[in-house]
């Protein structure tokens, strides 16, 4: 039955029915179609389209000219049929990330403390104050200061109330900057369509049901379409079946292309039949509810994106039900990729936060513990009081104090700052990264690039410039040096040269008019098919009219160009019968099938192996030596009499060919690389290159760039060799063997993309050496998508590179250039560096502050720090220094030094001298003030004071020096390795110099104006002058310290290391384990009991709600990491034992989805399942 509008009521609102009429199918019709497969919906095609073209008709587009690009007419598409576009999952609002940040265990302890403080205050009004309660009332005598009780609980909320603003404010902005990466990646992605027979290239946003667009090997469909026209073309569609077999697609047996599969061989033409949420990827987000709640969902269907109310109706016709129901029911493989191992720097740094944590919650339950047993013994046992009711208010509230006191002493203890720091470090570095043309897609990367120890990179277009041109031929016999003029070239051999060039490369690949007056021809497409057009050209002929004449839908059979084959050949039908096949590729394997040679009088004549052998002698390997690549042309005649033959036989196809020339191709080595290599060895980096192209090209370029230097005994093998070096008898890779290959390899030539995968993973999983290598890989094509993901940092090219590469990449090189990849060697670096400056001052003030607090506290009953002081030190040294030490900008001297490596401490002997030089001073300067300061300043003593007595100027002293020797600390802190120069372009880091000051004049203002709320009271201009004069004492003492040489201090420890060998081989892991996150191993321990109570309901109810609200939720929404305590309750630390699933966070960034067991889910992440192509 034919099925028009009639019978079907529009699947839209009323509004717009009448714009579905004017197209003559709706989206219902089109949505039912694009869940049927092959056969069926081929003859549903038939049995309501006729074919493709009824489809073209209806949509009213023209499967060669396209849509016409009118304004008018592309509103009305977006109206019937929506926008290529699915909307983001709400981002969380800044209430709900304050919320977040209130979680936090340390300040839910205090905000109990601070409430409990603030209601005895209250209540202490009512009890009588009797001389019974002994010295606990003294100094309750005045009223007012009875009444200023409320204010230090007021104000540790106040201080709380801070502390979670910055948190939440500085998720936010993570979350906003990662928002803003995405959309950018999101926008750059194009793609290829006709319209108004014009092929020009659009944002995928733009794109509309109707579209023709052109697909080729490497893309990433960004809708669903039907095949108009297409040749050879193979779909890897395990993004959405999880098969991963390749698809094979034809009119005849399956036309149907969907959104988000991968583009593995060929090319074609599609026309768009269902975008954004109506597309299969669309349909399968909304399933998993990654647009919005499913609850809100079934309330109402409804989608709003940028103010465009999209309706997504309940399909109304049985089929489309049946089909909905198929496709939820549809069992779909579970994908699970390997849990990446942790970045490196987050395994060190959460290994110290353990190690702090577990130091800070031991101090400060003794400060808890001594106080309270002092203040027991002292009042009833040496006073000999009883304790009455009446006085109860007053003892509970001493109880409270001690308790504060304790929390302060922990709050000190933990530095909440750190994972601002590592968040901030990496966005800002991120942020800057963009303007070296490095696109950072998982932030953990930039930092991992520091620790690289190993680059892989591809030859054509990262260290060669990628414009190729042909330099030598050889034709007719003749080997020409240049180009040769058409004259020297029989006629007859010219046309078939000039027809084969021009009829089997890409029609997409053109040399177009150069942009400037004077610059060079623009090369879009191919960059081999690019030069050979170029021949072309220098040939003085034109390839266009001869592509006009023979149209792609005139192309018989087409043989596309892929990795295994390395060749490409395309099948015309002649005119008088017959057929002709034009062949290129990759001479040695081109000249290996001819069995004939045009002479030079352009006849054919019969081409021996030996004839073959010295071709290669005396024209291939001199055109290699000079660095160029050569490509050998062919054709062969199939005669009409013989009847056709069978294509599918391709070995007996693309055989028995006529060679017409060999040509040699130049590409450049880019004039920059040398220079950049250069840098790279210096810093301990060794680079390899890893390409297609034969051993000769690829050592003379390998020379050019420096990777190989003269009189050194580095390896450069060839694919087929490496296999067979690194290969026992049954074929398998064998570790040892790889072990012995890949230190001296260098250059790895006419390699496979299996080739490029076995040599990443051999180098990362070595034990070779004595630390485990890092691993950075740039890649370009499809076929190094395993490889990029294996890698530890994978780079894809921005320019050349296809969708799947960027897919599978973390860092995206926006211009193609090796050059930035140093950048982002040296960016890497300078985070590492900047966390590690940041803990070098942070543990200063912790250990002083802890060690003040407990001492003070045990010997004076009361922290010389109070607690909102305490919060102020913590908020200032935390969050803002965090802010000043993270934005520190890289130098080329980070490029001096070797990689770090795995297992190399963050806080190296150096920086422990540091700390604990200036400890030593601060400590010094405190206690000496603490106790006998009233004497130095001749003032009253602030010791013992009673309850609520009002501030001393003593205690205000102690304080205001205290924040003084960190500012100054915090210049010292700016140099890590023992420089004496801490001043050094400090004037380039503006942020610096703003928080230093800052935080200064804050100061003035909270000792001048505190008063109660901060315990201080106004200094005058000479107790200033002295506070400032021993906070500069802290820079003298820095030169004092780092004279003292590191080595003559054995007994210094270091700390926060990486994992060692010897751990991780201590539980040897079944094969097929998961990369073990070695913090966890740390936890599994079962060393940290304290916290595990806590956190397993809490852990518990987080994996149920996360599960409940939307198994997407993770991959979207960058975690919050306030602090150690949530570190600690993150579902990524419950040990692997416990059969729970885990949430997926942002550092795994959507590279995997795994399901509760026994649920499967749809493989949700049609982008994040490149991931599925791990080998």
């Amino acid at each position: 039955m034919a099925n028009n509008t009639t019978e079907h009521p529009p699947g839209n609102s009323v509004a717009d029915g009448n714009q579905d009429g004017d197209f003559g199918v709706t989206v219902g019709d089109l949505r039912g179609l694009m869940e049927l497969r092959s056969g069926e919906a081929v003859n549903k095609i038939r049995d309501d389209y006729v074919d493709v073209q009824g489809i073209c008709r209806r949509l009213k587009t023209s499967p060669i000219e396209g849509l016409s690009g009118n304004p008018v007419d592309l509103e009305k598409r977006h109206a019937a049929f929506g926008q290529n576009f699915i909307p983001p999952k709400k981002p969380k609002t800044f209430l709900q990330l304050v919320w977040e940040a209130l979680q936090d265990v340390t300040l839910i302890i205090l905000e109990i403390a601070a409430i409990i403080s603030l209601g005895l205050s209250f209540y202490h009004l009512e009890g009588g104050d009797s001389e019974a309660c002994g010295q606990a009332s003294g100094g309750v005598e005045d009223e007012g200061e009875a009444q200023a009780g409320w204010i230090e609980g007021a104000a540790i909320l106040f201080s709380v109330i801070i502390v979670v603003l910055v948190t939440a404010f500085n998720d936010w902005s993570k979350e906003k900057q990662f928002r803003g990466l995405q959309s950018r990646i999101e926008q750059e992605q194009k793609f290829t369509v006709i319209r108004k027979g014009q092929v020009i290239q659009i944002p995928v946003a733009e794109m509309v049901v109707g579209d023709i667009a052109q697909i080729k090997y490497g893309d990433l469909l960004p809708a669903d379409g039907i095949l108009i026209q297409g040749n050879d073309l193979k779909i890897d569609e395990s993004s959405l079946t999880g098969e991963s077999d390749q698809v094979r697609k034809s009119l005849e047996k399956d036309p149907m292309l969907l959104s988000g599969t991968h583009v593995m061989e060929g090319s074609g033409r599609m026309v768009v039949s269902a975008v954004g949420l109506n597309s299969q990827t669309g349909i399968i987000f909304t399933l998993l509810g990654a647009s919005e709640n499913d609850e809100e969902k079934k309330a109402k269907k409804t989608k709003t994106q940028d103010g465009v109310a999209l309706e997504i109706q309940p399909l109304k016709s049985e089929e489309a039900a049946e089909s909905e129901e198929k496709e939820e029911v549809k069992p779909v493989k579970k994908v699970i990729v390997p849990k990446k191992e942790k970045s490196v720097l987050q395994g060190k740094l959460t290994r110290l936060a353990v190690q702090i944590g577990k130091a800070g919650l031991i101090m400060s339950a003794v400060t808890v513990i001594i106080l309270i047993l002092y203040f027991v013994i002292d009042t009833f046992g040496i006073q000999g009081r009883t304790w009455t009711s009446e006085c109860t208010p007053i003892y509970i509230q001493y109880f409270v104090k001690f308790f504060i006191i304790g929390v302060t002493v922990l709050v000190v203890a933990v530095p909440e700052g750190l994972p601002l720091a590592v968040t901030i470090s990496l966005a800002y570095s991120v942020k800057k990264m963009m303007k070296d043309n490095n696109l950072v897609r998982h932030l953990d990367a930039c930092e991992t690039m520091g620790n690289a120890t190993a680059i892989c990179s591809d030859k054509t277009g990262t260290l060669t410039m990628n414009r190729m041109t042909v330099v030598q031929a050889y034709v007719g016999d003749t080997h020409y040096k240049t180009v040769p003029e058409p004259s020297a070239i029989k006629p007859d051999t010219l046309e078939v040269l000039v027809n084969s060039i021009s009829i089997n490369s890409a029609y997409t690949t053109k040399i177009l008019p150069p942009e400037k007056e004077g610059g060079l021809p623009r090369h879009v497409g191919n960059k081999t098919e690019c030069a050979l057009l170029g021949l072309v050209l220098d040939l003085k002929r034109d390839y266009q009219p001869i592509r006009e004449e023979v149209p792609e839908e005139r192309m018989y059979k087409v043989y596309t160009f892929n990795s295994s084959r390395k060749s490409m050949s395309t099948v015309l039908k002649m005119a008088e019968g017959g057929f002709r096949m034009y062949s290129k590729g990759a001479s040695e394997i081109i000249l290996r099938k001819c069995s004939r040679i045009l002479d030079a009088d352009g006849l054919l004549r019969v081409f021996k192996p030996k004839d073959r052998d010295e071709m290669v002698r005396k024209v291939i390997e001199p055109m290699a030596c000079d660095g160029l690549r050569t490509i050998c042309l062919a054709f062969r005649d199939f005669p009409a009499d013989v009847g056709e033959p069978n294509w599918d036989v391709e070995n007996e196809i693309v055989n028995d060919l006529t060679c017409i020339a060999v040509v040699g191709i130049e590409d450049p080595v880019r004039p920059e690389v040398p220079e950049a290599i250069a840098k790279c060895q210096r810093a301990g980096i060794t680079v390899r290159m890893v390409t297609g192209d034969n051993i000769n090209t690829a050592r003379a370029i390998a020379t050019k760039c420096g990777i190989l230097l003269p009189n050194e005994d580095f390896l450069a093998l060839e694919g087929k060799e490496f296999n067979q070096q690194i290969r026992n008898d049954k074929g398998e890779v064998e570790q040892e063997r790889l072990d012995k290959v890949w230190p001296k390899l260098r250059v790895l030539a006419r390699s496979s993309p299996t080739d490029k995968h076995t040599l990443v993973k051999g180098i990362i999983d070595s034990t070779v050496g004595e630390t485990r290598q890092v691993v950075a890989v740039t890649g370009d094509g499809t076929n190094d998508g395993p490889a990029l993901k294996k890698a530890d940092v994978g780079f894809a090219m921005g320019i050349a590179g296809t969708d799947v590469a960027k897919e599978a990449s973390d860092i995206i090189l926006t211009d193609d250039n090796f050059t930035s990849i140093v950048k982002a060697v040296m960016w890497g670096r300078n985070v590492y560096d900047s966390i590690s400056k940041f803990l070098q001052f942070q543990l200063t003030v912790n250990v002083v502050a802890v060690i003040v607090a407990f001492t003070g506290a045990c010997i004076t009953q009361d922290s010389p720090l109070k607690a909102v002081q305490m919060l102020w030190v913590n908020l200032i040294m935390d969050t803002l220094a965090s802010l000043a030490l993270a934005t520190e900008p890289p130098t080329e001297s980070l490029l001096l030094r070797k990689p770090y490596g795995r297992n190399k401490p963050l806080i190296s002997r150096t920086m422990m001298k540091n700390i604990l030089g200036h400890a030593i001073y601060q400590l010094v300067i405190i206690f000496t003030l603490l106790f006998a300061g009233e004497k130095i300043f001749d003032m009253d003593s602030g010791r013992n004071a009673p309850l609520h007595s009002p501030p001393s100027e003593h205690y205000t002293i102690v304080f205001n020096v205290f924040v003084m020797m960190q500012l100054f600390n915090e210049i010292n802190a700016r140099k890590i390795h023992g420089e004496r120069n801490v001043f050094e372009g400090i004037y380039r880091n503006p942020i610096f110099c703003s928080v230093v000051l800052g935080t200064f004049a804050l100061q003035i203002i909270i000792v001048q104006f505190g008063g109660k709320p901060f315990s201080c009271t106004a200094l005058t201009i000479d107790q200033w002058l002295w506070c400032v004069f021993i906070g500069v004492g802290e820079l003298l003492w820095g030169q004092l310290i780092s004279s003292v040489p590191t080595h003559h201090l054995k007994f210094l420890k270091e700390a926060g290391h990486g994992t060692t060998k010897e751990e991780l081989h201590e539980e040897e892991l079944p094969e097929d384990a998961d990369e073990i996150d070695h913090a966890e191993m740390e936890l599994r321990r079962g060393q940290i009991l304290w916290f595990r109570g806590l956190n397993r309901i809490q852990t518990q109810i987080k994996v149920v709600n996360a599960f409940r609200s939307s198994l997407y939720e993770g991959l979207q929404s960058p975690e919050s990491r306030s602090s150690i305590h949530s570190f600690m309750a993150h579902p990524e630390f419950v040990p692997l034992s416990e059969e729970e699933a885990r949430i997926p966070t942002i550092e795994e960034s959507g590279d995997e989805i795994q399901t509760l067991p026994g649920t499967s889910s749809p493989s949700s992440n049609p982008l994040g399942d490149a991931a599925a192509s791990h080998a």
